[in-house]
């Protein structure tokens, strides 16, 4: 479905990607592993049009992906961005029709809105509500929900869990398995490896803008070097919780 090759991104003197090849497939989660700096929000970026390449090529079903965020979404891909960044003036609602901008499709549109109220009930309760009223959580659910009205084939979700109380932190993962589970592809960049790599079906490793590690996801969780560099888990010991 997605494909990377070879990529290469610079910032100035930078060399923020290293010939960076990855794959996702449809109906998978593919997740992104990595230190901060390592270039997985680049990566991201890169994909969504927000970054150019210096070199490199970016497919979805074999077809280059467009140059620009508005083409990229068009063509069906989402990026929901780290930060929570939301519409702090416009209600709920209204943040959540922005992401239906480019959509004609009226019953479709009302379709997803109920879809998104369905997984996310707090954004319902608070549809009036202004979004930079709303709570650390409840801003990314609204960030989320607001991806998923431009009805993507394909999201990629930067940092979902970043910030938040443990609790929320399991409501943002049982939403990111049902988004998946009723057919959205996504590719996930995550600093929570351990939530990440239990959610997914294959991971990488990035590492100072190289891929240095990939395969399935159960396989990179039980990896001792994996555990020690980003589980925190020294062998020998079992990882709690």
């Amino acid at each position: 479905m997605l494909e990377v090759k070879d990529l290469n991104v610079f910032y100035g003197g930078i060399h923020a990607l290293r010939d960076v090849c990855l794959k996702v497939e449809r109906g998978e989660i593919v997740t992104i592993i990595g230190a901060n700096g390592a270039g997985k929000s680049t990566l991201l970026n890169a994909i969504s049009g927000v970054v150019k390449p210096r070199s490199g090529k970016i497919l979805l079903d074999g077809q280059p992906v467009a140059a620009t965020p508005h083409g990229v979404v068009k063509q069906g891909i989402c990026q929901v961005p780290e930060g929570r960044l939301v519409f702090a003036n416009l209600s709920v609602y209204d943040n959540l029709m922005m992401g239906a901008y480019l959509r004609s499709d009226k019953t479709s549109i009302i379709a997803d809105l109920q879809r998104v109220y369905a997984l996310f009930p707090r954004l319902s309760e608070r549809q009036g509500q202004m979004a930079g009223t709303l709570s650390g959580g409840e801003q990314q659910m609204l960030t989320m929900g607001r991806g998923l009205m431009s009805s993507p084939r394909i999201m990629l979700l930067d940092e979902p869990s970043l910030g938040l109380a443990p609790l929320l932190v399991e409501t943002i993962y049982q939403v990111i398995a049902e988004i998946r589970r009723a057919g959205t592809t996504i590719l996930l960049v995550e600093q929570n490896a351990y939530k990440a790599l239990a959610v997914a079906d294959r991971a990488y490793v990035l590492e100072h803008g190289i891929v240095t590690q990939e395969g399935p996801a159960r396989e990179l969780l039980h990896d001792p070097r994996i555990r020690q560099a980003y589980l925190g888990v020294k062998q020998g010991q079992t990882r709690v919780g």
